[in-house]
């Protein structure tokens, strides 16, 4: 691996470690399933999934580092000019299911690729949104106010908020996924310095927001027909990762381990044929949420 790939390595393993721990914290009572398995071409993936928890009923952080002969097609789609090249890749992906409907689940990714031989090419990519089932206005506030501060100015958060409600949406519904956050790609800007400086910020904020909204609504009791509601909801989530992930293609088509590229799906779901709130709480509940599901600016910058 070459010195690009080994700092980015070292950084994401410790955003790794780091929602690790805020897991272990939200969710003492989940239990733990890791393992640290070789890949070909002498990488190695360590997924960490949280199981059955009182809190928790799934979350998932996995880290990844592979070689490869040829990149793969969801990985070169936007850069033909690095199609068919050797690569390096490292990354680490996490996601929360939490029992409560009041909790939002969450997903953030980071990775690094180096393509080619000698120093042909790099970038980064990944980003953080959030998927509230029950919406609060004042969660939402705050995950874009912990975003913002990720960024080094407010036109970076404008830039990648705007990419992350392109990204996270599900055209076959005519529907955005949750309330957004960051989404960059193919990203160089400042060099790698800075652009390795982003992943660390971006890493943080996962984890000290959700920390934060997670810890404000876990006490928070539900009815049956909100964990109805929910199991519905993260049917959506499904939907998008299976349909339209560049993650999930990617790792298909890298030959990842396939219990580590489904990792993020949820535990329990369900599909109603033509679904519809079936009373007026519940009623109430998707009018909010669809009123939050359009993108909009959740914080006020200059």
């Amino acid at each position: 691996m070459n010195d690009l790939a080994s700092q980015a390595a070292g950084l994401l393993e410790r955003v790794h470690a780091n929602v690790i721990r805020m897991y272990r914290q939200l969710d003492p009572s989940a239990d733990e399933n890791t393992n640290e398995l070789e890949t070909s071409g002498g990488g190695v993936t360590k997924p960490h999934v949280f199981v059955g928890g009182e809190k928790l009923e799934k979350a998932a952080a996995l880290f990844t580092r592979s070689h490869g002969t040829r990149l793969p097609d969801a990985a070169s789609a936007r850069n033909p000019e690095f199609a068919g090249q050797p690569f390096s890749a490292v990354s680490i992906s996490t996601i929360s299911h939490p029992r409560n409907p009041h909790v939002p689940s969450a997903h953030m990714n980071l990775r690094f690729f180096h393509v080619g031989n000698g120093q042909s090419g790099w970038y980064f990519g990944g980003g953080l949104d959030l998927t509230p089932h029950i919406p609060y206005h004042e969660d939402c506030v705050l995950w874009h106010e912990h975003a913002q501060r990720a960024c080094v100015n407010n036109e970076q958060y404008r830039l990648l908020k705007r990419q992350c409600d392109e990204y996270f949406r599900l055209p076959h519904r005519n529907e955005h996924r949750g309330i957004g956050g960051l989404f960059f790609d193919d990203w160089t800007e400042g060099g790698f310095n800075r652009s390795l400086d982003l992943s660390r910020r971006v890493g943080e904020s996962f984890v000290s927001a959700y920390g934060e909204i997670f810890s404000r609504r876990v006490g928070l009791k539900w009815s049956e027909e909100e964990e109805e509601w929910m199991l519905l909801r993260r049917g959506r989530y499904v939907e998008f990762n299976l349909l339209y992930d560049r993650g999930t293609k990617y790792g298909i088509q890298s030959g990842r381990r396939i219990e580590s590229v489904l990792a993020s799906l949820p535990p329990r779901v369900r599909w109603q044929y033509e679904m519809q709130p079936t009373t007026d709480h519940i009623r109430e509940i998707s009018n909010n949420l669809n009123e939050c599901l359009q993108p909009k600016d959740w914080i006020k910058i200059e």
